[in-house]
């Protein structure tokens, strides 16, 4: 590095190479996610909906559902490869290197390593993997709401870089990591036997619940349009998804409905307080007459 013609001290030439390797290498990571699932899915068998079925847990959801989901997410990351290519704005190009970064990179490589080792039926090992994808995610979701904040004058920033790593989050957090868990310890049952669908019931509705409340006081809280949006389409993926135990489907049906609602209440609720903030109209002083009185 010391033989090219450049300063390497300067944080300026660093970003560009930075922003330059993430040019090359975020595409290529996003397509290689894109071959791998897409051919987990439809070109092999058992694919990734046909082991799903054949391990049921008590959140299995239903495939089409979340196939529509995934498409959302590499839909939205074409998005963000135009953006990694077209940013100008200083503060655009900091959320892209710092923000994201390699850890989106990274993140692509892993969900296609984890697609194949659900179809090899290696439990564990996806398990493992989907753990380490949501701590990629979440690593570059904090950053990105702590150092690089959305915006209004960047809205691009918010639909592009913003929107599909909280989409991409909210996936294997809800639903991947917890099924995938289940059936490395054994709490599933065998395709067919549909009698067993209330098999680990509690356990199903203890995870889904814990997760989906502290969604509902994130999204009253922080009023994410997308993490609402997201969070309403995974749990109507889980209950969806027949035979459900009660417990869980009950419990899938009320957030379905429940997270869009506390997104527009809290919304309501801050348009309120600030109207009441505005306080009272202050009236104009009387104005004195022409008789000086």
């Amino acid at each position: 590095m010391s033989d090219l013609p450049i300063d390497m001290s300067n944080p300026a030439v660093r970003d560009f190479l930075i922003l330059t390797r993430l040019q090359v290498l975020t595409p290529l990571s996003l397509l290689i996610n894109i071959a791998a699932v897409s051919v987990c899915s439809f070109a092999i068998s058992p694919s990734i909906a046909e082991v799903a079925r054949m391990y049921s847990t008590s959140l299995t959801p239903r495939p089409s559902l979340i196939g529509t989901y995934i498409a959302a997410v590499y839909i939205m990351q074409v998005g963000y490869c135009v953006v990694l290519v077209l940013a100008r704005k200083t503060e655009t190009k900091q959320a892209l290197i710092k923000g994201t970064g390699m850890s989106l990179v990274l993140a692509n490589w892993v969900m296609g390593f984890w697609a194949i080792a659900w179809c090899l039926k290696a439990f564990t090992l996806s398990s493992i993997l989907i753990g380490i994808l949501v701590i990629l995610l979440l690593y570059s979701n904090i950053v990105l709401n702590v150092y690089h904040p959305i915006a209004l004058a960047r809205p691009f920033d918010t639909a592009f870089i913003h929107a599909p790593i909280r989409l991409f989050l909210n996936l294997p957090l809800t639903l991947l990591f917890p099924v995938s868990i289940f059936i490395a310890v054994g709490h599933s049952w065998e395709q067919g036997k549909t009698k067993d669908y209330n098999n680990y019931a509690w356990e199903g509705f203890g995870v889904f619940f814990a997760l989906n409340a502290l969604y509902a006081a994130y999204i009253a809280v922080q009023r994410d349009i997308v993490w609402a949006v997201s969070s309403s389409w995974l749990a109507l993926s889980v209950w969806r998804e027949t035979p459900k135990s009660a417990p869980v489907s009950v419990t899938a049906i009320v957030f379905t409905f429940a997270h869009p609602v506390i997104l527009v209440i809290s919304y309501v609720v801050m348009i309120f307080h600030k109207r009441r903030r505005g306080g009272a109209i202050a009236l104009p002083p009387d104005q004195e007459n022409g008789n000086g009185q």
